[in-house]
């Protein structure tokens, strides 16, 4: 009984891999993994973009950054 398992598990993994290659195999899936790279990278930019306007809303006005001071100014006294 054992034996007629592991022979039916043996054709199940064939038969897997046979469909893997006839879907594309490994170029596709990296293809496919590099597009939802840039596509997740997309959105990450827009709801980065969306935190920031609705910072900008809630805060008001944008504030001007102060000046970055050099080494040859003296400090405001």
């Amino acid at each position: 009984m054992k034996v007629i398992t592991f022979m039916i598990a043996v054709l199940a993994l064939v038969i897997a891999l046979v469909a893997f290659q006839r879907t594309g195999g490994i170029e596709d899936l990296r293809h496919q993994v590099e597009t939802l790279a840039s596509k997740t990278e997309t959105v990450r930019d827009q709801i980065a973009n969306m935190f920031d306007r609705s910072e900008r809303l809630i805060r008001g006005n944008d504030k001007p950054a102060p000046p970055e001071r050099s080494e040859a100014t003296p400090p405001p006294q």
